[in-house]
């Protein structure tokens, strides 16, 4: 009995042994797949030069998770756990690449749009100085490339909460205002400093809501719903506008919002309200 007893006991020990390093093994891959991960983010990051949010959030749970992975205890419990968190942050890396993949994109469209207006203005500014006729050309191809331009210009119904929280909805019937929301795009051509945008947002019986206040220009006057100030650098900035809306304005059907800078329209784009 002692001798089964013994022979018992080393085999219940060699097994124990076993499972563990089994588990310190799994708990090392895990390591390492994290760690890849955060290679992976850097990368992207790093070359790229993008100062994305959600990239910089994204590398930053993992680091946390790392840091949590090496400090733990294996045990079967943990190692299925950090499995999983594993497989969802493999999603959420895909997820984020592409979207990074567009933004690489969209930079360097921009870019070639830059380049390409810097390269028509040297020229431009090469004949000013031969022909007075094409000194005025010049002057107006100026003042189209210095407007401003907006992109991803959307409207949404929303609500204003008792905190200040603003919250979407797709209703007209519960919403309080309309809000218009775009990116300006870099340009080196505008003028630096205080700008003046309009809003202008028509409801579906073509009712012009908000201020309904008018801009007079020296070609014509605008009838605008609201408008903010903003301090352009030439630089990429996303802009939000809030319209007050009326329960008699708030009706279903298709909106139209239009945005200007000065009286130049510089985007417009449409919504649906139930």
């Amino acid at each position: 009995m002692l001798i089964a007893l013994a022979v018992y006991t080393v085999t219940l020990f060699n097994d124990n042994k076993s499972k563990i390093s089994t588990l310190e093994t799994q708990k090392s891959e895990i390591e390492q797949e994290l760690q890849s991960l955060i290679a992976n983010y850097d990368e992207v990051i790093k070359d790229n030069g993008l100062k994305d949010k959600d990239l910089l959030a994204a590398r930053e749970r993992i680091s946390v998770l790392l840091d949590s992975v090496k400090d733990a205890k294996a045990n079967i419990s943990l190692i299925e756990r950090y499995k999983v968190e594993i497989g969802k942050l493999k999603q959420e890396r895909t997820m984020l690449f592409k979207k990074a993949d567009s933004l690489i994109a969209a930079n360097q469209r921009l870019a070639m749009e830059r380049d390409s207006t810097n390269t028509e203005l040297v020229n431009t500014r090469t004949v000013m100085d031969s022909v007075s006729q094409e000194n005025s050309q010049m002057s107006e191809t100026i003042k189209k490339a210095s407007v401003l331009r907006a992109m991803d210009l959307r409207g949404e119904a929303v609500i204003i909460r008792n905190s200040g929280k603003v919250v979407d909805t797709r209703r007209a019937s519960r919403a309080d205002k309309i809000r218009a929301c775009f990116t300006l795009a870099p340009n080196n051509v505008a003028k630096r400093g205080n700008r003046t945008l309009y809003v202008q947002v028509m409801n579906p019986d073509n009712n012009i809501m908000g201020e309904k206040a008018v801009k007079q220009f020296e070609d014509e006057n605008l009838v605008y719903s609201a408008s903010t100030n903003i301090f352009y650098e030439n630089e990429e900035l996303d802009v939000c506008i809030l319209v007050n809306a009326s329960d008699a304005d708030l009706v279903s059907g298709r909106y139209t919002v239009n945005l200007y800078d000065g009286d130049k329209q510089i985007a417009t784009t449409t919504m649906e309200l139930k």
